[in-house]
């Protein structure tokens, strides 16, 4: 989620990997070990948590989490917990960096000392007050002075224990003065409205000397209120601080008024003593990015020159390319290239361009894509990208019940238990490998269009190249080791588990891993492929022809640009089952039936039957699929429909849950997205009582009034945010404009000197120096963003101010932004 300033969009996210702790303090027990977790908040806005390690002092997580960040906050924070079966968990220690700080560890594997946690530092909030000095004349003819102090709102306090009803109390701090007075208070409401005002006598000289007066003065300027913001709370043990904020009275000014936002501040000296060292560390890397996104047409000259890349001869004089020179990891300008050409439907030419080019630079075809070079990240992006819902669908059931039932697996005599056996742990694994190397092999009809397409152009460019048989299939064998294998490795990674899996788990899952890569790799020698003695002995077991003919039906099925006939695959394979809500056939909203059945999908037909088991109701052949879609509510005024189009009617359908009818509508359309005669619009809304509900048609036979969604994945189109990645392209270019300068050097060199290349140009690949330079002028001359950021930065300087409700006094993020602002000048690319 975006948040809108002035017609630019900013975004922010943080990627973060929680290592491990160490040197947690021993419980004060006769165990002493701990059952710890760690959480990540936003303020104090819980958003993550880790899996809980037990019975340790040192816990390792090796978990990753990334998120949008949908508002503003002051500090990003990590707490260690210990679990308590019978009471609340108690926190252990934190760490909390500011926001302005989190530039400081970006990328770094960082130590940080777990702090102290404390309720009266936990804070989070703002406050908007205003103040008013005003002179009464008393009977004797003193001037006195009257502060007015109206408490307005707060924003954003922190939720304790699921609730929040808030107060504020307002005190005046000063010599002799104990005066305090409290607000209503606000139940069921983080965002409380106060506007309550109090007043507070005060006695101040103005153009007068004290020697005009019998009574001693008071200083107004060494006055300061004091306003605290609590939770009313039940407990025994009061009321919890929320935050609180000191104002002293010399902002009032010659003007006597003062009006602003404060962000609430932890209470002095409110935490315990304790030792930092006695808390123990926690390792942690973060990455925070912040994109400020303009309009789309201020990207247009950037965007087509990115575009345009698979058109380039040669493909490494292209924009695309040359980011990928220039950036210091290839995974930096894969990452935003792929969601840019995935956004606007060029993934595949771009990738055949760039893999073409890289196959006819290899020399053996059993290294084809197997090095970090652009090409194969962006394939792995690509893959990561479009084959989320492919995975969740073929490994996820299987990933799940390894996590759940805890066989053991170990086949290493060295780390075998002396409570276990190693023929039942090698049996064990044995059962696991080949039940997922058998959803794999039989997941090909599910393989998203997408990929299947790009594995189609890099196997014709290894046949060419090679003229070999084998090479056609390791141009695409690779989807094994770059794919299915790290999805079982790192399941958490591939949003297949919630957590990294516990050190048993994960130690099976390791061995799954290497076994599926091997099997998948076709190598002559496969035992040769394993270091370990173990291995190759358990690796006997699949030296079986079937394995390696199967694992090339696999990628026979999935590099034929996905466009094959479901027909042609002799056997039916059965890709999703479950009951749903079918509405019987009729034109008419109410009197209808609604009847629950089995509904089937293979790669050959939908069906609904009675129940399962019995013969098919009905059967529609996946090529009469026109479309699958949504279908509006107010339909049938029930939730979570769906609906199959066929020539002559719709089939309409309730699946049970959100979830459910996403899954339902995601592997129909995919089945069928080949369809010749696939439809490109359709109505959202039934045909009912003589007419469409949407268009108000009256022909049953209209043509669609809406586009379909079909294409890529859904999933694919919501994520990606065209404007936002090439937004991230040019600031990478920026990042590295001195290797741009550089790279047309190298261009000016080739084109001038024949001879040996200069050891400081040689990491460049430059076919075509001529091109290469033409398209380095056009990315260096694209002028325009940075002339946009340097008026927005400036304007920001000048509008804004301390104190208003979008920076609050306190902010210490926009005065690090006004001082960067006054000190520095950007580079300008």
């Amino acid at each position: 989620m975006a948040v809108e300033e002035e017609g630019l969009r900013i975004f922010q996210s943080v990627k973060i990997k929680i290592g491990e702790a160490k040197n947690i303090p021993p419980y004060p027990g006769p165990n002493r070990m701990r059952d710890c977790y760690c959480t990540v908040n936003l303020d104090q806005e819980e958003v993550f948590r880790t899996k809980i390690v037990e019975k340790s002092l040192c816990p390792f997580y090796g978990e990753d989490f990334y998120c949008e960040i949908p508002r503003s906050f002051r500090h990003l924070s990590f707490y260690i917990f210990d679990r308590d079966v019978f009471r609340r968990d108690s926190s252990i220690g934190k760490v909390a960096v500011k926001k302005e700080d989190l530039q400081k560890y970006h990328g770094k594997d960082t130590w940080f000392q777990l702090q102290p946690v404390s309720a009266d530092s936990e804070v989070q909030g703002k406050v908007h007050l205003e103040l008013r000095l005003s002179e009464v004349i008393t009977d004797s003819g003193v001037i006195n002075h009257k502060l007015a102090t109206r408490v307005l709102e707060c924003q954003g306090l922190p939720i304790v224990n699921g609730q929040c009803d808030p107060y504020a109390a307002v005190s005046l701090l000063g010599p002799s003065r104990s005066e305090a007075k409290k607000t209503k208070v606000k139940r069921k409401t983080n965002n409380p409205q106060f506007e309550e005002v109090f007043y507070f006598e005060v006695t101040r000289p103005l153009s007068y000397t004290k020697r005009q007066f019998d009574v001693e003065e008071e200083d107004v300027d060494k006055l300061a209120l004091r306003v605290d913001l609590w939770n009313a709370s039940n407990l025994k043990f009061g009321d919890e601080f929320l935050g609180g904020v000191r104002v002293p009275l010399r902002v009032l000014g010659q003007a006597g008024v003062h009006d602003a936002w404060y962000f609430l501040q932890p209470r002095e000296n409110g935490g315990k003593s304790v030792k930092v060292e006695e808390l123990g560390s926690l390792r942690l890397n973060i990455i925070y990015t912040e994109d400020h996104v303009f309009p789309s047409e201020r990207y247009t000259p950037l965007r087509d020159l990115l575009l345009h890349s698979a058109n380039v001869e040669p493909v490494s004089a292209s924009a695309a390319h040359i980011l990928g020179e220039v950036c210091r990891e290839k995974q930096e300008a894969a990452i935003p290239l792929v969601r840019l050409f995935l956004h606007y439907g060029k993934i595949v030419p771009f990738i055949s361009a760039i893999a073409h080019a890289e196959v006819n630079r290899t020399q053996d075809p059993n290294t084809i894509f197997r090095g970090n070079s652009l090409t194969s990240k962006c394939i792995d992006e690509t893959m990561k990208l479009a084959g989320m819902h492919y995975l969740q669908v073929t490994l996820k059931p299987i990933i799940d019940e390894i996590c759940t039932e805890h066989k053991p697996c170990e086949i290493d005599p060295v780390k075998l238990k002396e409570s276990e056996n190693l023929e039942t742990n090698k049996e064990n694994l044995h059962q696991y490998v080949d039940r997922i190397f058998s959803v794999i092999v039989t997941s090909g009809v599910r393989c998203p269009t997408v990929m299947c397409d790009i594995f189609f152009s890099l196997r014709e460019s290894a046949a060419t190249r090679f003229q070999v048989d084998q090479g056609r299939y390791t141009a695409v064998s690779f989807i094994f080791l770059r794919f299915f294998a790290p999805a079982i490795l790192s399941p958490n990674l591939f949003q297949l588990r919630p957590h990294h899996p516990d050190p048993a788990t994960s130690r099976t899952l390791t061995l799954i891993s290497k076994t599926i890569q091997t099997l998948g790799s076709l190598a002559k020698s496969k035992s040769a492929n394993f270091k370990e003695s173990y291995m190759a002995a358990f690796y006997d077991y699949f030296n079986e022809q079937k394995y390696a003919d199967a694992v090339k039906n696999f990628l026979d099925l999935i590099s034929t640009s996905g466009k094959w006939d479901q027909k042609s695959i002799e056997t039916p394979i059965m890709l999703k089952e479950g009951f749903m809500i079918k509405r019987a056939q009729g034109r008419n909203r109410f009197g209808m039936k609604l009847q629950e059945e089995m509904f089937r999908l293979t790669n050959h037909e939908f069906t609904y039957h009675k129940t399962k088991g019995e013969g098919a109701l009905c059967s529609i052949p996946i090529e009469n699929i026109l479309a699958v879609e949504r279908l509006e509510e107010e339909s049938f005024k029930m939730k979570n429909m769906f609906q199959v189009i066929q020539p002559e009617r719709a089939l309409y359908i309730q699946a049970n849950n959100c979830v459910e009818a996403r899954d339902w509508i995601d592997i129909l359309t995919k089945v069928s997205q080949c369809n010749r005669k696939r439809l490109s619009t359709y109505h959202p809304s039934a045909y009912l009582n003589g007419h469409w509900l949407c268009c108000k048609h009256s022909a049953d036979t209209a043509p669609g009034c809406t586009p379909c969604t079909g294409g890529l994945p859904a999933n694919i189109q919501l994520d990606v945010d065209g404007d936002r990645e090439t937004e991230r392209i040019y600031s990478l270019f920026s990042t590295y404009m001195t290797k741009l300068i550089k790279m047309q050097e190298a261009c000016g060199s080739k084109s001038v000197y024949d001879g040996p290349e200069l050891e400081e140009y040689s990491s460049f690949v430059i076919d075509d120096p001529q091109e290469t330079y033409k398209t380095l002028k056009q990315i260096i001359s694209v002028q325009t963003l940075e002339q946009q950021h340097t008026k927005y930065n400036t304007d920001k300087f000048k509008k804004n101010k301390s104190g208003s409700q979008e920076h609050p006094i306190g902010d210490k993020s926009f005065q690090c932004y006004i001082r960067q602002q006054s000190e520095c000048s950007t580079y300008s690319i």
